[in-house]
Order: C-alpha cells, then structure tokens, then sequence
C-alpha cells in the first residue's frame, strides 16, 4: 500500500484535493470515480504508506458499528466531528482502529472531508461506507446516514453469519467423518490384519477390501497428506482469478439444497445494500456499482454491472434484471413497481426482510436435513468397518461349531 495525493472534479466542477491509501494508481482511480469524482493528477507520495501495526491486520465488524452507532448519536446532540473523533479514538481498545480513527481526525482538522479521509483508509472503510458519508455531508443528514450504515453492517453480518452456520454443518460431518475414517485405516485396521495372519485363514471379500484400503492409507500416508495439502492451496490461489471464481460461484448456486440458500442470501444482501444507498441519495449508476464490488458472488457482480450498462444506454432497473437467473422473477417485479412508483428505496427494503427471513428457514431446513444424516454416515462408516473385522471371527466361531 501507499499513499497518493490526487486532484478531481466532483459533479458541479469544484475541484477537489485528498491523499488515498492504495495498492496502484489505478485503484485511486476507481476509488475517486466511486465517490463521484473526475480524476485529474494522481502522484505518489514519497515515503508514504497505510498504517501497519504488527500481529494486527483486522478491525472487528463489532468495533465498526459500535463506532458508527457512537458517532451518529455524538454528531445528533450537536458534537463537531473533530471532538467526536477525538473522543472515540482516545476510548478505542483495538490499537489498529485506535490509529485509523485519530488519523481520520487529522485529516478532518486539516481540512478534508469525512469521506475523503475515511477513503484513506480502504481497508477498513469500504467503497459503501465512504460513498454513504460523502453522501450524507453534502445532504446535511449525516447522523441518520451513520444510523443506517450501523443498522446495514448488523444485518449484513447476521446474514453473512447465517450462510457460514449453515455451511459449516455439512463441513464439520465430512470433516469428522474423514477423521473417523483414517483414525480406523490407520490405528485400528491393522491392529485386527496382526490378528488375522495368525490365523492363517482366507479372509471374506469385505474383511480383505478394507485390509487392502488399510494398507494401502499406512503405507502412502505421507503421500496423501501431502497431495491433500497441494489442491487446497492450489484451490485457494486458483479461486482468486476472477474467471474461475465466477465458474466456482456459478456452480455453487446450482448445489442441490445449497444453492437455494445462496441464491436467497445473495438476493437479500443485493436488495439491502442498493436499498440503503439508494435512500441516502447515492445515484443508481455509483449504487450498482458499488453494490457489484460488495457483492461477495461473481455471478451476481456479473448481473449487476450488465444492469449498471444497460441502465447507462437509457434503459430501467427491471428489463436487465430479469435476464439475470440469479434475481427471482418476483423479486424483479416488485423492483419495477418500486421504480415506477417512485419508492424503490422502501421496496428493496421491504425484499431484503422478506429474503432474510427466507434465510433463516433455509438454514433451519439445512440443519434438520444434516443432523440424521450424520448418524447414517458415521453409522455407515463405523458399521461397515465392524462388520468387517469381525467376519472373521464369526466364521472361524461357525467352523468350530
């Protein structure tokens, strides 16, 4: 990261002047036209660069809406925002944010906008949070614009938080299952094969298959491990280009049960996000856009931007929605009447608790579907193994008899 002076013209012609931390020029770039402004000189700053503190690299979700909700309350009972940065930096426990907020304040005192120097720092404050504040300081609202940012992070985290829920039930019985099978290939299995070759005696099919397996795991574990390490951090590095991670995305959404509740999740957090930047006054053109970027779902970013095009040739909301699959026919037209009644703001609103709620039933779907089958799998897996192992001594008990 590092630190670039820049100049541009906002909508009316007044130029403008800031410092932005960024990786390039080119994303102070999309950074100023994020904010509605025209680009005019960007020079890096020599020997500048983002606030770095050791061992910490994250400012909790929590601390950011017990920020903006603080904020909001100060500005509303007539506080400068200087005093209220101060205050809230001088309380701040997180050293990382601490910094931030207080370097916030400088930049304000020396003449910068809250956007601009809250854009400083994009790490912590997204392209949606900066474009609802310069929002709301040139609407004179910006207690109610910082109310709502608190009110979109709460809801967009229980979202984020319910999708994860539901996504680590299925994880966590592979997982397990996984672990209670190489714990019986590799410590259990062979302690029986010592037992069986004394015997002496022709093992039954299953008995032999899962000895074979068993030998198999003990003498290429190593190997195993090693080749299971390789495509996780190749599907990690893979996924972050965008093309396979648009494929990854797409076929995510198509996973039977999964895929449904993705689908509703990534409609709520669209409708939330266009919603709430739309009703703080964020043109349609820089709502989509910014509404892409936060999408978390490349199929969706995808169907945004299409949107954002075609809206930009002269066309409505609805017509390019609907030929994106991922947006419910339903959802679409509810979208139309809002544009065509002037009131889209309060539809989206309305979609994303309707869609909310559609979550939390596809996720209490989800754990009710995986709670029995994790007793079939492990009970399978357990069964398969017992019953093998003792086929032996159940036919050597038969012989004797």
């Amino acid at each position: 990261m590092a630190l670039y002076q820049w100049e541009g013209k906002d909508r009316s012609g007044e130029m403008k002047r800031g410092v932005l931390d960024a990786p390039s020029e080119m994303e102070v770039q999309n950074q100023l036209r994020s904010m509605g402004l025209e680009p005019v000189k960007i020079k890096k700053k020599v020997g500048g660069g983002g606030i770095i503190i050791p061992g910490i690299t994250k400012v909790p979700i929590k601390s950011k809406v017990i920020f903006t909700r603080q904020l909001a309350t100060m500005i509303d009972a007539g506080l400068p925002l200087v005093q209220c940065l101060e205050i809230l930096g001088g309380q701040e426990p997180n050293p990382l944010f601490q910094k931030v907020i207080l370097d916030v304040k400088r930049s304000v005192e020396s003449g910068g906008t809250f956007a601009d120097s809250l854009a400083k720092h994009p790490k912590i404050f997204d392209n949606l949070f900066v474009n609802l504040i310069s929002a709301g300081e040139m609407g004179g609202i910006l207690d109610t614009i910082l109310n709502r940012l608190a009110a979109y992070i709460e809801k967009s985290v229980k979202l984020k938080q319910k999708v994860k829920s539901a996504m680590k039930y299925p994880m966590t019985v592979l997982f397990v299952s996984l672990g209670i099978s190489g714990f019986l290939l590799v410590k259990v299995i062979p302690t029986f094969g010592e037992m069986f070759k004394s015997m002496g005696k022709e093992l039954p099919p299953l008995t032999q298959t899962v000895m074979n397996v068993s030998k198999t795991t003990v003498d290429n574990l190593p190997l195993i491990v090693g080749i299971l390490i390789v495509l996780f951090i190749a599907m990690t590095i893979i996924l972050k280009n965008d093309k396979p991670r648009y494929y990854f995305d797409a076929f995510m959404l198509k996973v039977p049960v999964f895929g449904t509740l993705l689908k509703k999740a990534a409609v709520a957090k669209f409708t939330r996000t266009l919603g709430t930047l739309i009703s703080s006054g964020v043109p349609i053109l820089d709502a989509l856009e910014i509404v892409a970027k936060t999408a978390g779902n490349k199929v969706v970013e995808k169907g945004v931007m299409y949107t954002r095009e075609k809206i930009s040739e002269g066309k409505s909301i609805a017509s390019p929605l609907m030929e994106q699959p991922v947006f419910p026919k339903m959802v679409v037209q509810m979208i139309a009447v809002g544009e065509s009644t002037g009131a889209m703001d309060i539809m989206l609103s309305k979609i994303a608790d309707f869609y909310d709620d559609e979550v939390d039933a596809a996720v209490d779907g989800i754990t009710s579907l995986i709670e029995p089958l994790i007793m079939v799998v492990l009970g399978g897996i357990i069964g398969v193994v017992l019953l093998a192992m003792y086929m032996p001594i159940f036919n050597m008990a038969d012989s004797f008899s």
